[in-house]
């Protein structure tokens, strides 16, 4: 080979080498492309709830560890930022967020002006718990700024809300971006399990219809103002206790069990609140609390200004968090009562009891003294149908191959649903389900089309019935 032709070789050989080097660079660079434009950008807007920190409890595959909180100065992001801190230090599976925070009286224009862009962007999220006076108007205007959102219950405390709701949910359509709320009751087995066996004609027969003074479904719940969260003690900020801000409780924890009616009655069907729902009557009333008991759960030495026209004798605060729903869901009559108490007894905490009359059989949870305050379901037989119990065992096995270890235990009434430990997870673990399952919908675009229809549904429901409670209450 003569030296021409060497040179000519190598110099083929080289730019064969660079081209498959250039090719693989640029492969590279598309999937860190793709990446990148799948990676969550989270955002936590103006946190003065315990919910915006449970959300980063835990990480997650796909989000930035970096974190932006825009909020004004005060003790509200102080107890948010502490809560993260704690994620980030403790000893088994600690966290790594990085907490960039922004305040000032411009915070929220701050986090518009932040907002990546571009192809490669990532997508955006805001997280939002915390005051819900202001909440509606944190959700349109990050809608209208090309955030998707993420935000706790309640998303509207009233009507003028929930028309704003409205409002957000068209505009998150037309955008193509995503609005949901934090559903966390969905997670939890007994209601799993409820709603599950509800849809299995051989044990449960179908949903009857009931009567406003005997309905087919109830749901109470019961939660307490002094309460732990990760271990300690919860600070609540004195504005909680303002139904202005917070909300009646007839509109923020009722979601729950509204949410759950509407869940477990009418599995992956949409509900139109103009036609489908129907709410009757409501009631709402106060929880008493003290000055000792209002110091003890805020740190704060007295009653705030915009609570005293809630307050006797400088020493009582009348809280109404306490209130019943009567309504008819799709020709079903349904009864939601929620009541909030001081300080739970030793061994309880937030309660939730549930039942669903079938053709066959009620479902019924409870979770009292017999049952060591865990929430735990039964099935109750609604007839003496001989051949039931045969019927039920073998309908079961389809309950017991999706749930291994669940097992029926014979009662005198029927039969408990026995359910192993590893199933049952606590409330605050909840969360990373939600956002997880948010995550998903929001990479795949997968959300069910039942999903926006049944939140307005349910924030129709719950103001609602405060619009009725409150007419009551002014005769």
């Amino acid at each position: 080979m003569n030296p021409g032709t060497r040179i000519s070789v190598i110099s083929f050989c080289f730019a064969t080498l660079i081209f498959f080097m250039t090719m693989s660079c640029n492969n590279n660079n598309k999937v860190a492309d793709e990446d990148n434009k799948n990676e969550v950008h989270l955002v936590t807007l103006d946190p003065g709830h315990f919910h915006a920190a449970l959300v980063q409890k835990y990480m997650y595959a796909d989000v930035d560890s970096v974190v932006n909180v825009f909020a004004p100065e005060g003790d509200d992001v102080k107890l948010h930022l502490a809560r993260i801190e704690a994620y980030n230090n403790r000893e088994q599976d600690p966290t790594h967020w990085i907490e960039k925070v922004h305040t000032g009286k411009d915070f929220l224009d701050q986090m518009f002006a932040s907002k990546k862009t571009g192809t490669d962007a990532g997508i955006n999220v805001v997280v939002l718990a915390g005051n819900n006076e202001k909440k509606t108007e944190y959700i349109l205007r990050s809608l209208q700024n090309g955030f998707n959102v993420l935000g706790d219950k309640p998303m509207a405390i009233d009507s003028a809300g929930f028309k704003r709701l409205q409002e957000s949910f068209d505009l998150a359509s037309k955008n193509s971006l995503l609005l949901y709320d934090i559903m966390t009751e969905r997670f939890e087995i007994t209601s799993i399990l409820l709603r599950e066996i509800s849809m299995m004609p051989g044990i449960f027969g179908t949903l009857q219809k009931g009567t406003e003074k005997d309905p087919a479904v109830v749901k109470n719940g019961v939660h307490y103002l002094y309460k732990y969260v990760s271990g300690n003690v919860l600070t609540r900020p004195p504005w909680f206790f303002d139904v202005l801000q917070e909300g009646e409780g007839i509109v923020d924890v009722m979601t729950h069990l509204v949410d759950l009616a509407q869940w477990e009655c009418f599995p992956d069907e949409s509900i139109d609140f103009t036609k489908d729902v129907k709410v009757n009557n409501a009631k709402h009333w106060p929880t008493d609390v003290s000055l000792a008991a209002f110091k003890e759960i805020t740190k704060s030495e007295s009653f705030p200004s915009y609570l005293k026209d809630h307050v006797v004798s400088d020493t009582l605060l009348k809280y109404y968090c306490n209130g019943e729903i009567n309504y008819e869901l799709k020709g079903v009559h349904v009864k939601t009562v929620l009541v909030w108490n001081y300080k739970a007894g030793e061994g309880m905490g937030d309660s939730y009891e549930a039942l669903m009359r079938g053709t066959k059989a009620n479902l019924v949870i409870r979770q009292g003294a017999d049952q060591n305050y865990e929430s735990t379901i039964y099935i109750e037989p609604a007839g003496s149908d001989s051949s039931y119990e045969k019927n039920l065992f073998e309908n079961f096995k389809t309950i017991q191959e999706k749930h291994p270890g669940v097992e029926l235990k014979k009662l005198t009434k029927g039969w408990e649903i026995v359910i192993p430990k590893n199933y049952k997870e606590g409330h605050e673990e909840h969360f990373a389900r939600v956002t997880k399952q948010f995550l998903d919908y929001l990479r795949n675009k997968n959300m069910p089309a039942w999903e926006v229809p049944g939140m307005l549904a349910k924030y129709y429901t719950t103001t609602k019935a405060l619009e009725l409670a409150n007419k009551v209450n002014e005769k």
